[in-house]
């Protein structure tokens, strides 16, 4: 009885390794997503600048710039194994 149960714990353990992706595969196919959706994104906070279309003041303009820059600066943070800071949201 004690042969069968590394033989079954075995195969099982076979099918668990192999359906799980490889932490690297999840990190690239991951970050390949997000970085190209905050990119977007923040060609989208860009456009805010068209003074054609907005109206705005130079401390609203600072305020946006200083709200990405903090954020920015937690991400690099996170990837030096710092904190990060905190959750927020952004408002005018």
């Amino acid at each position: 009885m004690g042969a069968i149960f590394p033989a079954f714990f075995g195969a099982d353990m076979a099918v668990t390794v192999q359906d799980k992706r490889d932490a690297r595969e999840k990190f690239v196919e991951l970050a390949n997503k997000r970085v190209t959706r905050a990119i977007k994104d923040l060609r989208l906070v860009g456009n805010l600048a068209n003074r054609r279309n907005y109206t705005y003041d130079e401390a609203d303009a600072k305020k946006v710039i200083r709200a990405l820059q903090r954020e920015m600066d937690a991400l690099k943070a996170r990837f030096r194994g710092d904190d990060g800071g905190e959750n927020s949201v952004f408002s005018l």
